[in-house]
C-alpha cells in the first residue's frame, strides 16, 4: 500500500525552514534537510519555492512580518520601539543578520516594514534626505550593534567584568591604564550588562536626529558636501 502524500503549503515550508535555520544556522539549511524535516523528498519542495535563494527570500521576509511595521505613535518612540523590537527578532534569528538587507527579490512583508518606517518619518516632518539618513544611521546601529553583541565571548555565563579581568591578568596594569580604570569602575556596579549599551547609544541617535529635525536637518548632495 502506498503511503500518503503529505500537503503542504508554502507557509508550511518556510516556517520549517526557519525553525531549521534558528536550530542549524544558515548553512544548515538545504533543501534535503528541510525536506527530511517536513518529511517529504527535496524534489517535492520546488513546487513551493523554485530554488535556494527565493527560499531564503521568504524566510528573511519571515522576520520582517515576524517585527512587524512601526506604529505611528510618534516619531521617536516609534523607531525607539521599532529598534527592540528589530533587535529582539535578531536576537531569536541570528542567521537573519547576514540575509536582511541583501536580498535582491524582499517580500511583501519587508516592502511594508520600510516604508512604514519611512512613512513615520515623513509625517513628522523629516524631509526626504533626513529620513534617508535617519532610516540608514539607526539601520547601521541596530544590526551592527545585533552583530557585535552575537559575536561577544560571553557564552559562559562570564560577566562582561569577569572576561576583562581574565585578559587584563595577562598585563602589567599600568600598561593600560584606561582599560584597568574601566573594569575597576565595573567591578563595582554588579548589576552592569553589555546589553545597557543599546539604550544609551540608541538615545544618542534619536537625540542627534531630534535636533537635526528642529533646524531642518542637512541637504545631502550626491558626490558632494552635506550642505545646511
Amino acid at each position: 500500500m502506498a503511503e500518503k502524500r503529505i500537503r503542504l503549503t508554502r507557509d508550511q515550508v518556510l516556517a520549517a525552514a526557519v525553525r531549521l535555520a534558528d536550530a542549524d544556522g544558515i548553512e544548515g539549511l538545504t533543501m534535503r534537510k528541510l525536506g527530511r524535516a517536513l518529511g517529504v523528498e527535496a524534489m517535492s519542495l520546488y513546487h513551493h519555492v523554485a530554488n535556494k535563494d527565493q527560499l531564503l527570500d521568504g524566510i528573511t521576509d519571515l522576520v520582517y512580518a515576524e517585527i512587524g511595521p512601526p506604529a505611528d505613535t510618534g516619531w521617536r518612540d516609534a523607531m525607539r520601539t521599532r529598534a527592540f523590537a528589530v533587535r529582539a527578532a535578531m536576537a531569536r534569528h541570528p542567521w537573519a543578520l547576514r540575509l536582511v538587507g541583501s536580498r535582491p527579490a524582499p517580500g511583501l512583508a519587508t516592502m511594508h516594514h520600510h516604508d512604514a518606517v519611512l512613512g513615520v518619518l515623513r509625517r513628522a516632518g523629516f524631509s526626504l534626505a533626513l529620513a534617508a539618513h535617519a532610516f540608514s544611521l539607526l539601520d547601521a546601529y541596530i544590526y551592527g550593534f545585533a552583530t557585535q553583541e552575537q559575536s561577544l565571548p560571553f557564552d559562559s555565563g562570564e560577566s562582561p567584568t569577569e572576561l576583562a579581568q581574565e585578559i587584563l591578568a595577562h598585563f602589567p596594569t599600568d600598561q593600560f591604564p584606561y582599560l584597568a580604570e574601566m573594569t575597576a569602575r565595573y567591578v563595582q556596579d554588579t548589576d552592569y550588562t553589555y546589553a545597557q549599551e543599546f539604550d544609551y547609544g540608541l538615545d544618542l541617535i534619536l537625540d542627534g536626529l531630534e535636533r537635526a529635525l528642529a533646524v531642518g536637518g542637512p541637504t545631502y548632495t550626491p558626490g558632494g558636501e552635506a550642505r545646511e
